[in-house]
């Protein structure tokens, strides 16, 4: 009865003074809010990253000049010395790689597709292998994927994004209408499924044409990106790697001591550089908002020190009534947690409804995630119980016969 009283007790004191209340609980709102909504947006993006990623199986591992991300210049320096992985390296582990279940390449960049009056910019310009699609997952919805004579003749057909699809030729059937990608034509033989908008960005905007008509318009300058579909996972991964490793090696001459002269890089590897990543800009995140919980402790402190002063008579009245010393330090921090209990409740409800609007408008991928929001409610309790101890400590101190004597 106690407890149930002092919650009691302290939500009333909420409500009768609803602006204090507001003015109390708006730090521990902010804070909680700022939390949960970093680590609902960090964890869709975690999702959606592993989603991604592990699109294109659990078995596939790539080779390329330089890593997927480089941080320094220096690093950029090392790794553009470096010499290009080109269609020969992607042939002989497509022929020699007993272990590998698929070999394939890509090559990308951006230009301009235009049919008829309209016109698309920016869009991604794959130059892929003819097994690519498969590697990668791609659902071919209307038409036909590539076959093998297409990647030998250089065949000037393509697959295109439902955007080229929605935006360029609306209402019209794309199957065998021919479209220009930066100036060259290509016949669309196929449509992949729609992926939708992520960060903003639509995931459907593209054009895949054989490696071989890619080269033909935009050189072979560039290097290759090679896929690499084990067939398996564990062993047969570890296997077929260690395979493509060893022919590489022996094609670009690399010494025996010295370190591969190309990138081997997983699935695991790309999303535990995004974790590394995300993580350490949600701790930074975290602790810019503790400030704001930590100053609506403090604040709440305030409030409380203030309601020992006002009810320094009720407390006398108590004391003389039999009230301990640990029954009044237990109302008033009960009290405390309660008020922070409160301003973290409102601080979930923020935080999350700010993440979903986020998504709604701009398509960054969100996920609440339970232990968040357990996590917030443990915080925002423990800072009320922990800034509530001294005025709790303050009233169980009070001598009851100057507590009644004080005026009210």
């Amino acid at each position: 009865m106690e407890f149930k009283e002092a919650i009691k007790i302290a939500l009333q004191s909420l409500w009768v003074n609803k602006l204090r209340s507001v003015l109390t609980l708006i730090g521990v709102v902010i804070g909680v809010s700022s939390v949960i909504a970093v680590i609902t947006l960090s964890n869709g993006v975690n999702r959606y990253v592993a989603t991604k990623v592990y699109g294109y199986g659990a078995d596939v591992f790539t080779l390329s000049k330089r890593p997927p991300v480089i941080f320094s210049y220096q690093e950029y320096l090392k790794y553009q010395k470096r010499k290009k992985l080109d269609m020969a390296d992607y042939e002989a582990i497509r022929d020699r790689c007993r272990s590998c279940e698929s070999v394939g390449a890509l090559l990308n960049t951006e230009g301009q597709v235009v049919y008829g009056n309209h016109s698309s910019n920016n869009t991604s310009i794959r130059g892929w292998s003819w097994n690519m699609p498969a590697i990668s997952n791609l659902n071919i919805v209307q038409g036909r994927s590539f076959v093998p004579s297409d990647q030998r003749y250089g065949a000037r057909v393509c697959i295109v994004g439902y955007d080229i699809v929605h935006n360029l030729m609306p209402g019209v059937n794309p199957l065998g209408k021919e479209i220009r990608v930066d100036g060259v034509p290509y016949t669309i033989i196929g449509v992949g499924e729609k992926q939708g908008t992520t960060l903003g960005q639509s995931q459907d905007n593209y054009i895949d044409v054989p490696i071989t008509a890619y080269q033909h318009t935009y050189g072979s300058s560039d290097s290759i990106t090679i896929y690499v579909k084990a067939g398996g996972v564990s062993a047969k991964l570890e296997r077929a790697s260690d395979e493509a490793i060893v022919i590489l090696r022996s094609l670009r001459h690399d010494r025996v001591g010295e370190p591969n002269s190309f990138t081997l890089s997983t699935n695991e590897t790309f999303v535990g550089l995004w974790k590394s990543i995300s993580s350490t800009f949600l701790f930074v995140v975290i602790g810019v908002a503790s400030i704001s919980l930590v100053v609506g402790g403090i604040v709440i402190m305030n409030i409380m020190l203030v309601s020992v002063s006002e009810r320094t008579r009720e407390i006398g009245v108590r004391k003389a009534l039999g009230a301990r010393r640990r029954d009044l330090l237990l109302q008033f921090v009960i009290e405390s947690g309660t008020m922070s209990l409160v301003g973290g409740f409102f601080g979930i409800l923020v935080g999350a409804g700010a993440a979903k609007l986020v998504t709604a408008i701009f398509g960054f991928p969100s996920e609440i995630a339970l232990w968040s929001v357990l996590l917030a409610v443990f915080v925002s309790g423990g800072i009320g119980v922990f800034f509530g101890v001294y005025p709790a400590h303050k009233a169980a101190s009070l001598d009851p016969i100057v507590a009644l004597r004080s005026e009210l």
